[in-house]
């Protein structure tokens, strides 16, 4: 098993530049404006309640706390989370972060109507095991959204093995490619796409 006291140094080491990267800092006001606009495409209405697991610097989790979703954000990073209270603070969003990790979140079961996460599943120890406790904290009709990709670096996780990992849990899997640039600042070539779980 991947050791935490690990894990947790080396994100540690990584947030003071995580937001640097266009689609993690959403500095461009078009990439946040697509993020924007594709979030609200998959989530329920605001206000419903959000577990951002591995919110990273929170730029998610404040994005839409903006739009009035109440967003509790989870990181096992403590400068990570440091950050993530910061950038809400700066936004007078309230987030609540707080550091946990993402394979077994300790969040009250079916007590979000949202289960959202970039590009984390792929990372998790026992990925069908994390996502069985994913799903455990939704409440009845909430929906999973899962941003993930599978990197030309050989990382990630292929779309279909996403979708079957959501099929597993007897839940519907949709698969919404995402290789617009506008979304990651750049051009891509691998493979990058968004799964929704309405139910």
């Amino acid at each position: 098993m991947p050791d935490p006291d690990h894990a947790r140094s080396l994100w540690d080491a990584e947030a003071a530049t995580f937001d640097d990267e266009p689609d993690h800092g959403l500095g461009d006001h078009e990439t946040r404006d697509a993020w924007r606009a594709l979030l609200l495409s998959v989530l329920p209405p605001a206000p419903a309640r959000i577990a951002d697991l591995g919110c990273g610097t929170g730029t998610l989790a404040v994005l839409l706390a903006a739009e009035g979703y109440a967003v509790d954000g989870l990181d096992v990073s403590p400068e990570m989370v440091a950050r993530a209270r910061a950038k809400a603070a700066a936004a007078r969003v309230p987030v609540r972060a707080r550091v946990g990790d993402a394979n077994a979140p300790g969040l009250d079961p079916a007590s979000y109507d949202v289960v959202l996460s970039r590009h984390v599943l792929w990372a998790m120890d026992d990925p069908p095991d994390a996502l069985g406790r994913w799903v455990d904290l939704l409440r009845p009709g909430g929906r999973l959204v899962l941003i993930e990709g599978s990197w030309s670096t050989g990382a990630g996780i292929t779309r279909q093995e996403a979708a079957a990992l959501v099929l597993g849990t007897g839940r519907h899997a949709e698969v919404l490619p995402l290789p617009e640039p506008v979304y990651w600042g750049k051009a891509i070539t691998d493979d990058r796409y968004l799964v929704v779980s309405r139910s």
